[in-house]
């Protein structure tokens, strides 16, 4: 173990060198994250915990410890876990802010959460008690390991924060119980839906316990055995339980499920110093993101199993692309680029975080996506404003769902997101996500200390400015974005190209020299693979790390979105945050009534209308005016 990594406050902290930024080393001065975090401790925090109280979610950890769970429990098998993720958010708050409110609701909760634990340390507020089903009576779809192990990263927040106390204990216990029933003379199970392999593995680290590493280990070492009862209409890739995880090529199945498994495997990997182990993960990711990822970042492709589907199979309309996949994305990317340093890593975080994480709070920070598509065929309204909404996908977002793993995860992503904006290795610091603000990270050698001044993702001047520096050579590293062809660095050598990758400069930095990196954030087409057969012929446009999409809102009414053709060769124009495409209507004649939709002979090509210029806007900002018809990905059609 690295004693220096686990005592900072970081979600996640590997026996290694490279460690990411603790939240107290960087300082966010507004921005773009800036302002999602203030919503989010303002707003979300809150809105999280009085929809479950109001739902009975909180209360049902004092049935449990009065002993009175005979009758109906308000929500799912797996609600405990909810009230866990708000807890986390609720540490890292404090730990980052010290709001008092934060401490003070995590304390209220945790009495309530401590209050139902047995006396041998298990804690479920669905099984076990009187008039419930037993214990594990149900791994596959139980969910009590899932809790259980989100229950331990609340800890892990609490625990690299403020230090070890009532939940960390309450976490302990609980953790306790899980490798006696699950160790090598217990039950040799695994749930259905991973998580405690993430929670054991990092809570491991956090207390400098080896034995819950090796827990979590087992748990790896025992799925794809095909030892889950499976869900009908699905097989054992749906757990993940078809092919062991150092044999699997790809991501497969339920996507957040395979994220948090691979998640934990990244750690158990690096814990134990298995290389095979972690080159599969790797080997994982590269073909899931070249072959099964959206432009968003975001991940899975089937309602039906909220999963990936097969290479090449990402069809916009139906793309599911769960927040808490994008979020589990993170997760796994983090680890693996704390791994192994590659800055390909960091990209996919950054084109997540802008596309994915951004995307599903809404402006309050009290309404949420669940599922992210990247086309709305037409405009919804289907939300009910005060209600417990039952579907995950719609044209608007919601303030809370019948499952609702969103918000709370949200909420936990958002109170951390310092944990990813950089890391530490050795005399060098490296730069991965830019935001304004102040860093100031301890080196070998001495501290380190940045302001950062940026309008960045808007404008891609990102300059910056040593405050403090030891007095000996350093290394300062600049992460140039896979997209950003014809970035520059100016430094105390002048200005130079700078490819994608990283920029680096070392030297014996001075109090008040500076740097400029700049980001090349106009427009500019982006077209698909051939072989992804949904969008063969059509085209996006980014502006930076920004994917855009059209509106019906933005279109002249004669002008309906599944008519729009790009001239893709008038380049985009930047306007405001998003662009301006050239566009028009192809206008078709209508089919004969009770005829199919097909004609014979070859489509036209071109333009039945003279063209017109159509905005664009940050697909994050989607649905913000009310519902609408929307579209990532536009045919592309030369005028004739």
């Amino acid at each position: 173990m690295n004693p220096g990594n686990t005592s900072r406050p970081l979600p996640v902290a590997p026996p290694a060198n490279r460690r990411g930024i603790a939240l107290d080393e960087y300082r966010l001065a507004g921005g773009f994250w800036g302002g999602l975090q203030a919503v989010n401790s303002a707003a979300t925090l809150r809105h999280c915990l009085e929809w479950m109280e109001r739902l009975g979610w909180t209360a049902n950890f004092d049935r449990a410890a009065a002993g009175d769970t005979g009758g109906p429990r308000p929500g799912w098998q797996f609600s405990d876990s909810e009230v866990y993720k708000l807890v986390e958010a609720l540490a890292w708050e404090h730990g980052r802010t010290g709001d008092a409110w934060a401490n003070e609701t995590l304390e209220v909760l945790v009495d309530r959460i401590a209050a139902a634990q047995a006396d041998d340390g298990y804690l479920n507020t669905c099984y076990g008690g009187p008039g419930q089903e037993p214990r594990y009576a149900d791994l596959s779809s139980g969910h009590e390991l899932y809790c259980t192990g989100h229950l331990l990263q609340a800890a892990v927040a609490r625990a690299r924060t403020t230090g070890e106390d009532k939940l960390v204990e309450v976490a302990r216990r609980a953790a306790d119980h899980v490798c006696r029933e699950f160790g090598p003379e217990g039950r040799q199970g695994i749930c259905g839906h991973p998580e405690i392999e993430v929670g054991l593995a990092e809570f491991g680290r956090a207390l400098g316990e080896p034995r819950y590493t090796e827990q979590a280990r087992r748990f790896i070492d025992r799925r794809g055995r095909g030892t889950l009862e499976p869900v009908a209409l699905l097989d054992g890739s749906y757990f993940q339980d078809d092919v062991p995880v150092v044999e699997a090529d790809a991501w497969r199945g339920h996507a957040v499920r395979a994220l948090y498994l691979a998640a934990g495997a990244v750690d158990v990997a690096v814990d134990t110093g298995d290389r095979e182990l972690l080159g599969a993960l790797e080997r994982q990711w590269a073909r899931t993101v070249e072959r099964r990822t959206y432009l968003t970042g975001g991940m899975g492709s089937r309602h039906q199993d909220e999963g990936f589907g097969e290479d090449w199979e990402l069809p916009p309309d139906r793309a599911y692309c769960e927040t808490c996949a994008g979020i589990a994305s993170n997760m796994v990317s983090w680890r693996l680029y704390l791994a192994t340093g590659r800055v390909e890593y960091a990209d996919l975080i950054e084109r997540t975080l802008y596309n994915v994480v951004a995307a599903s709070p809404g402006e309050d920070g009290r309404s949420f996506f669940y599922a992210n598509p990247l086309q709305q065929r037409a405009s919804a309204a289907d939300v009910k404003p005060d209600q417990v909404n039952p579907r995950a996908e719609g044209g608007v977002r919601a303030p809370w769902f019948d499952v609702s793993c969103c918000p709370t995860n949200l909420a936990r992503t958002l109170a951390s997101w310092q944990a990813c904006a950089a890391s530490v290795e050795g005399d060098t610091l490296a730069l991965l996500q830019y935001a304004p603000g102040e860093i100031r990270a301890e080196l070998d050698g001495g501290a380190l200390a940045l302001r950062v001044t940026t309008a960045y993702p808007l404008e891609g001047t990102v300059h910056i400015e040593v405050v403090e520096a030891p007095g000996s050579e350093v290394e300062l590293r600049l992460r140039v974005p896979d997209w950003a062809e014809g970035a520059a660095l100016t430094d105390g050598g002048g200005r130079r190209a700078v490819g994608p990758g990283w920029a680096a400069v070392r030297a014996v930095f001075e109090p008040g020299a500076a740097l400029t990196l700049e980001l090349p954030v106009g427009p500019r087409f982006t077209w698909p693979d051939e072989r992804i057969d949904a969008v063969r012929g059509c085209v996006a446009v980014e502006r930076g790390p920004l994917v855009l999409c059209a509106e019906d809102l933005d279109l002249p009414g004669d002008l309906p979105i599944e008519r729009l053709r790009v001239d893709t060769r008038a380049a985009p124009r930047a306007e405001g945050d998003g662009a301006v495409v050239r566009m028009a209507a192809r206008t078709e004649p209508e089919a004969p009534a009770g005829r199919v939709p097909f004609r014979a002979g070859p489509q036209r090509s071109g333009w039945d209308a003279p063209p017109r210029e159509v905005r664009l806007v940050p697909y994050h900002r989607r649905a913000r005016r009310g519902g609408s018809a929307m579209r990532v990905f536009l045919p592309g059609a030369e005028r004739s």
